[in-house]
């Protein structure tokens, strides 16, 4: 396993490199036999890696989840690299940095690195998309009622400016297949339909969404797919070609652990040309992705970051991490399946949930129940009240223990019964 001392060694030697991790062989080698114990101590050297608080138990990481120490420190490093070369760094190798990383960006995500830019997260990186169209009077978008608030809002702005029509649909919480959801959306198409958004995991519940069926659609009755990726980067694997969408957006200090300030933005190369840039720039040609990625200065040290939290989510064994995620959350949610007063609005199905999952106790408002968790047991989670969904998101993260979720479980048990 990488030490925190190799790392810096590692570091140290050239400061704009990232460090290569080792990949974790521990559970790669677990024979049928190990314990429940020896899976637990495992995880336990996973967690000495994050510095948490002891103020409480933190089951709010789909907001931002917090760096590990080995990328936080790697991170720190290259801000003082960066502030000792001050203009230097920012004339000679700035960019050629940028687009080292945008190369080992699209390894990870499955998508040509010239389909590709870094942005500040999800809500730029989609409003690019939702600004940067052509928009006629009457043109349509479809979307969810169950999506981001802002990007909403940027299509209120567009239906107020270029007067388009935005048409809702619900998402169901149990659905009865991919079919069903598809059929929602296929239903909302018209022959003015432009644009669909759809979120690959929907951020207030969980629920994973059938992304690829939805393309496969919208694309057969020539409409093109947006997709609201926050939660999906480092979370559960995928690769962007797979999923044949037009846009796709993510946040990567969400599930990837890089600094606030990191996003992303995948446009179908043929896409690119047609869209019209937020800010002006005259740098690159039309057909030329990084004509939407004039931001002017901006924090680059966060750029070479995106390096390590790679590294690091690389560094545990394909679908580990994945796994443990998968895990921890049906081990809370399996136990409070049943009781009393006690409702979950995450799918039954665990296939179309992975980390998040979202709980509420009937007659208990979502603030209420949060504020609770918090003041009477040191618990600190997420109050949700909108689009039908009332509860709490629970989003507990690599280095949260069976115990704390435990924990989780007495706090709303005993509210319940109270």
């Amino acid at each position: 396993m990488l030490t925190k001392r190799h790392f810096l060694k590692t570091l140290l030697a050239t400061v704009v490199l990232p460090f290569t991790a080792k990949a974790r062989t521990v559970l790669d080698e677990m024979p049928p036999s190990w314990t429940s114990q020896k899976f637990d101590d495992y995880w336990l050297k996973i967690r000495s890696e994050y510095k948490l608080k002891p103020d409480y138990i933190n089951l709010e990481n789909g907001y931002f989840s917090m760096m590990a120490q080995p990328v936080l420190e790697a991170y720190l490093n290259d801000i003082r690299m960066v502030n000792l070369e001050a203009s230097y760094y920012m004339r000679t190798v700035q960019f050629d940095n940028k687009l080292k990383v945008k190369d080992k960006l699209a390894g990870l995500l499955g998508c040509d690195k010239d389909e590709l830019i870094i942005t500040r997260n999800t809500t730029e990186s989609l409003d690019t998309i939702i600004a940067g169209i052509d928009w006629k009077p009457g043109d349509e978008a479809v979307m969810a009622e169950q999506d981001y608030g802002s990007m909403l809002d940027m299509f209120k702005q567009q239906a107020k400016r270029y007067g388009i029509v935005n048409k809702l649909i619900s998402i169901p919480l149990n659905p009865t297949s991919d079919e069903e959801i598809v059929s929602l959306y296929e239903k909302a198409i018209t022959s003015k339909t432009k644009l669909l958004m759809v979120c690959h995991i929907i951020n207030i519940t969980g629920q994973i969404l059938p992304i690829r069926k939805i393309c496969n659609m919208a694309h057969n009755r020539g409409v093109e797919v947006m997709v609201d990726g926050a939660h999906a980067v480092g979370h559960f694997k995928f690769s962007i070609h797979d999923l044949d969408c037009d846009y796709y957006g993510s946040s990567l200090h969400k599930w990837l652990g890089t600094p606030m300030g990191a996003g992303i933005l995948y446009v179908k190369r043929e896409h690119i040309k047609k869209l019209w840039p937020i800010f002006g720039d005259a740098g690159f040609a039309e057909d030329d992705i990084r004509k939407l990625n004039h931001t002017g200065t901006h924090p680059v040290a966060t750029d070479i970051a995106i390096n390590h939290a790679i590294d690091y989510h690389n560094s545990f064994i394909d679908g580990k991490k994945e796994g443990r995620l998968r895990y921890l959350q049906n081990y809370w949610v399996d136990k409070v399946k049943g009781i009393n007063k006690i409702y979950l609005n995450t799918p039954d199905d665990q296939r179309r949930s992975c980390g998040i999952a979202n709980v509420g106790i009937t007659g208990v408002k979502p603030v209420d129940l949060a504020k609770i968790l918090l003041d009477n047991y040191k618990i600190w989670t997420v109050a949700i009240d909108s689009a039908n969904v009332k509860g709490v998101r629970i989003t507990p993260h690599l280095y949260t223990t069976t115990q704390e979720l435990d924990k989780l479980v007495s706090a709303l048990t005993e509210i319940a019964k109270g």
